[in-house]
């Protein structure tokens, strides 16, 4: 009876600690029907904190997939991004939104060693103390304390190279952004990126996309045109995703792409664009 009154409470924390530390949806909805099962089978009455009891069991059994994954990665085809998470309106279930949902600072911590990004997102995102992290990586409550001291001095050092820009500022540059790339407008696209920009793009081999970085504002607007003219899009939103403004393109009423970006001096210095479409399902039926 604890459970079912205070699950619906407790849900987004489950998903969110899942979904930082995994970078993807479904994973993460996979690690939230584990804990329910998990909780449901699970003797409560001593627990005193059923929310952090909760996210702990999440970031015990993410861990686990977590290391995993990142051996998988290793032989991922081409650049890999996270997976775009819904937020805002769009979002078809309560979301936590903060600077760690970002595309920007998930790659961040896709940098961080797994206890690293455990002991990070568990104390400094969700509050949870050293002693539960320590239970979650199997090891001690200093080594756990400098796990995350590690891991933020890492995320601020990124931070620190690339803050990030005001909402209002995000939201000009992709309308600015829209209307240039709709209108096939070379020179304009120019203007808006930064010189040394940087585009990403993650297929994962089951679409066509660039398998390297492309750096350079003009040649990135050269591609990027001419890949729109293959494509034909039927339109393209400006949607909420991991608490920022993204771009998002249809083609034969589907969602063909997720595009987000990062910002340097008015410009856009980082254009990342998510093509696979195993990562584009749940803003797929988010939003038909």
């Amino acid at each position: 009876m604890r459970l079912t009154a205070e699950w619906p409470e407790h849900r987004p924390a489950v998903f969110g600690v899942a979904y930082r530390l995994l970078g993807s949806v479904a994973d993460a909805e996979d690690v939230v029907q584990d804990v329910w099962l998990r909780a449901s089978s699970a003797d409560l009455s001593a627990v005193v904190d059923l929310r952090a009891w909760l996210v702990t069991v999440a970031a015990r059994r993410s861990y686990d997939v977590l290391k995993s994954a990142r051996v998988q990665r290793e032989s991922y085809v081409g650049p890999w991004l996270p997976e775009p998470l819904l937020t805002g309106p769009d979002a078809a279930e309560p979301v936590l939104v903060d600077e760690s949902v970002s595309t920007a600072m998930l790659l961040v911590m896709e940098a961080l060693s797994p206890p690293e990004r455990v002991a990070f997102v568990l104390h400094d995102v969700f509050g949870i103390s050293f002693d539960r992290i320590a239970e979650v990586l199997g090891g001690s409550v200093p080594a756990a304390r400098k796990l995350a001291s590690r891991a933020r001095r890492r995320v601020a050092e990124a931070r620190e190279s690339a803050p990030t820009a005001p909402r209002a500022e995000r939201e000009r540059l992709l309308v600015a952004f829209r209307a240039a790339y709709q209108a096939g407008d070379l020179a304009g696209l120019v203007e808006l990126m930064h010189p040394d920009a940087v585009y990403t793009t993650d297929g994962g081999g089951e679409v066509f996309a660039a398998r390297k970085l492309i750096h350079g504002g003009l040649r990135i607007a050269e591609v990027l045109l001419r890949v729109g003219r293959q494509w034909s899009l039927s339109r393209i939103d400006i949607v909420e995703v991991g608490g920022e403004p993204a771009l998002v393109a249809y083609r034969n009423g589907r969602v063909h792409s997720v595009d987000t970006v990062g910002i340097t001096d008015g410009r856009i210095s980082a254009y990342r664009r998510q093509l696979n479409p195993r990562k584009l399902r749940a803003v797929t039926f988010a939003r038909p």
